[in-house]
């Protein structure tokens, strides 16, 4: 732990408060007091003294908690050299642990005039109109609390919003929707440990700015991916006002979380930061250092080399920028003892004058710090820079957002061709992306779906997008097109159609948590929720973006399939730590993965390279004990996954050897809670009735009885 003195920000002390900021270019600092009762009252202006390494230092006396703060940084304002210093400009702290208000959009919150135009500096005040920094009390009883420390093999991620998930829930009382305390409901969180979810990986919850651009249109950055306070949870979440209750509130439902065995990871954004293009305002960087802060274009030094794709991207390679971001991730580890962290657009963490460096000063850091390097770390592995995709890249211990799985899931069950090979080496984790440099199945986070995108719902239920809503002319948000028939093939019953979109909401899930790797389920998913077709509903802070809680009703048998999902994973063939062993010689009765052709055989070079493949399936065996290799088969479960993306239903052979041994049906996604009917699939042939467009878990109910038991969810 550092000293008081050598950190950054705002801290109480005995009397008053000191305060440092860094700004290497900056000529002259102020700290600015403002009025709590009337805020865009200034009451006084301290110089701050300028320090080793560019960090300027001041002390306050009389300040308590709730303490509204600000800085005017003076320098040069010269644009075509990266300087855009402009002191009539109230900056919020870097630092700040709190932050009150939002900001007041007009001219006077950009530092050039007219806007666009950065040639002459504008002078109007814009202390009126900025959001504060507050100064922030921050102990916090944690009553014991205990990190759950839940192993990567047995993770189930929840993505979720923590006003989205919570404004329409009828367990969260009225006052308490749309908040951390929302969150932390007994009714809230029974539904996640009912569903079997151990981790919720929240959209971002550092303070945000929403843009100018959509408040002109009434619309407001939803999501969050506009950070201004990296140190500072979200008032737009708390219960308790602006001025610091938002961090107890944050802090009470981490515990209260905890004490239910779920864990909190956290989705942060330190690629970017909420101020826009070169023509943005002025919140907090740009006007305190915009040359050490922000990636200059080196052609033209008044714009920015944006690899983010959101008009600016921070300078990790700076010294103290790369301090901000682990000063930022260890107060959230240690001060709110979240679990975990995904990383939006992780590629700019690691980029250099060469591109993306697996080996970059960020993740050194990260990995040599005994508290950071223990936690959950989760990469979005690309980036809208040159080289930007970097899949599998990422450096051990990390794991990493596996969109080539939910591509290739999407691509099998829609029934194209040449999907088969490309699905299988998915659902056996990736080898072919992490393993080469050492990382085992939970390197991958498989999903079908993540905020970013149709809902599940939506993906099988709309051809085109429907973005509209975000008054972009539906330009906006990826083309995505997976029910292209918008149901069965020629089928005009809507019945029918509705038929066939069930069944492929649940194949589709019943191979996200049958795969090996980590499985994600974006909440709502698991009983229909839908945004009416929008795929990009960033701006969406409404009914379209919260969950209605009402298709919970009627979605009551996809949830209740996916809760036997959930515990059908525990089983040890679901979960494996390390990637499959080659088969070599190996007798195919004891193999750990047998792939099969739906002629009884094997599956062999010759059926995976066949483009019109829409039916194959794998039979899976627990991992082998320690000490166990001799003993043929002993107490190890034996599994069976058949998958068929055609149409039309067709009788499945088991290998011979498995013909003769009993078979139970687990799920089958065609017949979902029909066990009558899942018995009649059954044949005495010796294979299985697989219907069209499913996904059916059947298990050898003749193996010991030891290894069933064991292996029960």
């Amino acid at each position: 732990m550092s000293r008081p003195e050598d950190r950054l920000g705002a801290e109480l002390r005995e009397g008053g408060a000191r305060f440092a900021l860094f700004s290497e270019h900056a000529e002259a600092v102020e700290l600015c007091l403002f009025d709590p009762e009337a805020p865009a009252r200034e009451t006084a202006r301290i110089p701050l003294a300028r320090g080793e390494g560019g960090v300027w230092r001041a002390e306050a006396e009389g300040l308590e908690a709730g303490a509204l703060y600000g800085f005017r940084v003076h320098g040069p304002y010269a644009p075509e050299e990266g300087h855009r210093f402009n002191p009539h400009k109230v900056l919020l702290d870097p630092y700040a642990k709190a932050i009150a208000g939002e900001a007041r959009w007009g001219a006077e919150m950009y530092a050039h005039s007219p806007p666009g135009d950065l040639r002459r500096m504008d002078e109007r005040d814009n202390a009126h109109a900025t959001p504060r920094s507050v100064l922030a009390e921050t102990s916090f009883d944690w009553e014991g609390d205990v990190r759950p420390r839940t192993p990567w093999e047995e993770t189930i991620l929840y993505e979720l919003h923590v006003k989205g998930f919570t404004m329409r829930h009828p367990g969260a009382p009225e006052r308490l929707r749309g908040t951390y305390s929302g969150l932390a409901r007994p009714a809230v969180i029974e539904y996640l440990k009912d569903l079997g979810v151990t981790a919720v990986e929240l959209l971002p919850v550092h303070h945000r700015v929403s843009e100018h651009r959509l408040h002109e249109l009434g619309l407001s950055n939803y999501w969050g991916y506009g950070s201004i306070g990296f140190f500072a949870p979200d008032a737009r979440f708390s219960s308790r006002g602006d001025r610091g209750g938002q961090i107890a509130e944050f802090k009470e439902m981490v515990r209260t979380l905890h004490r239910a065995g779920v864990e909190v990871i956290l989705d942060v954004v330190y690629g970017h930061a909420g101020e826009g293009d070169f023509r943005g305002p002025h919140l907090s960087f740009r006007g305190i250092d915009n040359r050490s802060y922000y990636r200059a274009d080196p052609g033209d030094m008044r714009r920015y080399a944006d690899a983010t794709g959101c008009g600016n991207a921070l300078n990790a390679a700076h010294p103290m920028v790369l301090r901000l971001i682990l000063d930022s991730l260890r107060y959230w580890a240690e001060e709110f003892r979240v679990d975990g962290f995904r990383f939006d657009l992780a590629p700019s963490l690691g980029r250099g004058a060469g591109g993306f460096d697996p080996d970059a000063p960020f993740f050194r850091a990260v990995a040599a710090d005994p508290l950071l390097s223990n936690l959950k770390l989760i990469a979005e592995p690309w980036d809208l820079g040159e080289g930007g995709y970097q899949l599998g890249n990422f450096p051990a211990g990390w794991s990493e957002w596996n969109d080539r799985f939910r591509d290739a899931a999407r691509r099998f069950w829609r029934g194209d061709e040449r999907g088969a090979a490309d699905f299988a080496t998915r659902l056996a984790g990736s080898s072919d992306v992490f393993e080469a440099r050492g990382r085992p199945p939970r390197a991958g986070v498989n999903f079908i779906a993540c905020h970013d995108g149709f809902t599940l719902e939506d993906l099988v239920s709309f051809r085109e997008k429907r973005n509209e809503g975000n008054l972009e002319g539906n330009r906006d948000g990826a083309d995505e097109n997976y029910s292209s028939n918008g149901g069965a093939e020629g089928a005009t019953d809507a019945a029918c159609v509705l038929a066939r979109r069930a069944r492929r909401k649940r194949s589709l899930l019943a191979s996200l948590f049958l795969a090996q790797g980590v499985p994600m389920l974006q909440a709502g998913d698991e009983f229909g929720r839908s945004q009416g077709g929008n795929n990009n509903a960033y701006c969406q802070d409404n009914g379209l973006s919260w969950t209605d809680w009402t298709p919970a009703e009627s979605g009551a048998n996809l949830r209740a399939f996916v809760r036997r999902l959930i515990r059908l994973r525990a089983r040890p063939a679901f979960r494996r730590a390390r990637f499959f062993p080659p088969r070599g010689g190996e007798d195919p009765e004891d193999a750990e993965i047998v792939w099969l052709h739906e002629s009884g055989r094997e599956l062999e070079a010759r059926d995976w390279e066949d483009p019109r493949v829409k039916r194959f399936g794998f039979r899976l065996r627990a991992p082998r004990e320690e000490g166990a290799s001799a003993r043929r088969g002993a107490n190890r479960d034996t599994l069976m996954v058949l998958m068929n993306a055609h149409h039309e239903a067709a009788p499945f052979f088991f290998l011979a050897e498995d013909r003769a041994r009993e078979w139970r049906v687990l799920i089958d996604a065609f017949d979902d809670g029909d066990e009558e009917a899942l018995r009649e699939r059954l044949r005495p042939d010796g294979a299985y009735l697989l219907g069209g467009g499913s996904l059916a878990l059947l298990e050898r109910a003749d193996d010991p009885p030891a290894a069933r038991e064991e292996a029960r969810p």
